[in-house]
């Protein structure tokens, strides 16, 4: 914590205590001012709905790295982003913004229980303590801020604490920190809106939300984002906001979810037929969409690797193609496919379950680092060229698909911890030899 002085005041510094042990009371400083004298102490009083002055807003340069593969390959986030989740029941949304709270790679966490189940807010209190941050080695609960605002607390209550957890956000922003914003839920948020309205006897509007529910969203959602703080210190800070949205029945052509989309760039939507079939994070990867991928490219390609990229476009290109084929399989079968549509669909499923899908609970797949994501699509779209290349000689695609190989791709996001990078140079091994041979077998035959 950094002892700041309040935005609205300037002066003289004198009466500086000394280095010890203090309560928040305890006056620090005071500055002496044109108007007068002002203590500070070591808390400051702003009210939540008005937002935090700045010195200058940054462009998203630098992504929150989330340690989840869908969200950092596929659809990134921004230090200083916005994103929302939407979701029915039971699709995972909890889960995912649990695991976002635990290993994104913020320096503080503030998260919002808005209107959630108390069981959730529990869960967190027990948990948090127990795990240790991979950055620094200290427990996750010392970087994390709860505000427990549960649907047993009266509606004003809930109505602030969205406002609440975005003030006290910002005021570790102006500290020089990133610090990323859960808010779970939005929904129950806008229906404190929705119940205030109605007892103020306001004229509603759709589904009887109040007609300024899009323009409250907007007003959340921007006050996120990558700053100089005030102060001639060069202080550069963020507040990168992810909201859960409830929409009834998984409506997504709701007020909430459609006024929400105006003002986030990155859509992680829930697909209830994932998380029926037991694929988590249940992120529709066809569905869902950012807006930072084209600025963080850049940074994926100084730090990760030039080539990450296009690594990321070609595994997409394959996922959309299988959809396609998905439509013609459910028609004919898969039998009336051409080999080199097979594979397509093959490689499509070993990104789904050894890409794509991720326990929340394990160990070792938890969290995935930047590098092992890339090591990861690196192996499997050589398996896929590798194999195209045979299949195109005329190979059958049932010899190309050992099992041995396509298992060790499966499971290769379990074997492999972070510190044994190395063990993908040994798969790339297995992989040449398996198809040299079976290149040189089908050469031989073929010459005789």
């Amino acid at each position: 914590n950094k002892i700041m002085i309040p935005p609205n005041i300037s002066g003289k510094v004198k009466n500086v205590k000394s280095s010890g042990k203090y309560n928040v009371d305890t006056v620090l400083l005071t500055v002496e001012g044109k108007d007068g004298d002002h203590d500070v102490k070591l808390y400051q009083s702003w009210p939540v709905r008005i937002p935090r002055p700045y010195k200058e807003r940054l462009l998203p340069r630098e992504p929150l790295v989330t340690g989840i593969r869908v969200i950092d390959t596929f659809f990134p986030i921004s230090k200083g982003g916005t994103a929302a989740i939407p979701g029915g029941f039971g699709t995972g949304k909890t889960v995912v913004q649990h695991q976002l709270a635990k290993w994104s790679d913020a320096d503080v966490i503030v998260y919002i229980g808005c209107g959630e189940r108390g069981n959730e807010m529990t869960e967190v209190l027990e948990e948090f303590p127990q795990l240790i941050d991979p950055r620094n080695g200290r427990p996750l609960m010392e970087r994390t801020i709860l505000i427990a605002n549960t649907s047993n607390m009266p509606v004003s209550a809930r109505e602030a604490s969205i406002y609440t957890g975005i003030t006290i956000a910002e005021y570790f922003r102006d500290m020089g920190y990133n610090v990323a914003l859960m808010a779970d839920s939005t929904s129950r948020w806008a229906e404190a809106l929705r119940e205030i309205s109605g007892r103020l006897e306001e004229m509603p509007a759709e589904e009887g939300f109040p007609p300024y529910l899009a323009s409250r969203i907007g007003e959340f959602y921007e006050r996120a984002g990558r700053v100089n703080a005030l102060g001639e210190n060069k202080r550069v800070g963020s507040v990168s906001v992810i909201g859960a949205v409830s929409p009834p029945g998984g409506d997504f052509s709701e007020p909430v979810t459609t006024g929400t989309k105006r003002f986030i760039r990155c859509f992680w939507e829930l697909d209830r037929q994932l998380a029926n079939a037991r694929h988590h994070p249940s992120i529709n990867w066809l569905d869902s969409y950012s807006e930072y991928n084209s600025e963080l490219k850049e940074w994926f390609s100084k730090n990760i690797d030039p080539d990450f990229s296009k690594f990321r476009d070609r595994v997409m290109g394959i996922l959309t193609e299988d959809d396609n084929l998905q439509q013609i399989i459910k028609l004919v079968g898969e039998d009336v496919l051409p080999d080199n549509q097979k594979l397509i669909v093959r490689v499509a499923n070993i990104v789904k379950v050894g890409y794509l899908q991720q326990d929340a609970f394990s160990d070792v797949d938890s969290n995935c680092p930047l590098k092992k994501q890339h090591e990861m699509l690196k192996v499997i779209l050589k398996y896929y060229d590798r194999a195209g290349v045979l299949v195109s000689k005329g190979v059958a695609v049932s010899e190309v698909l050992d099992d041995s190989i396509v298992n060790i791709l499966m499971r290769m996001k379990e074997n492999i911890s972070m510190d044994k990078f190395d063990q993908f140079k040994e798969i790339e091994k297995k992989m040449d030899s398996f198809f040299d041979s079976l290149d040189n077998k089908y050469q031989t035959v073929k010459e005789a």
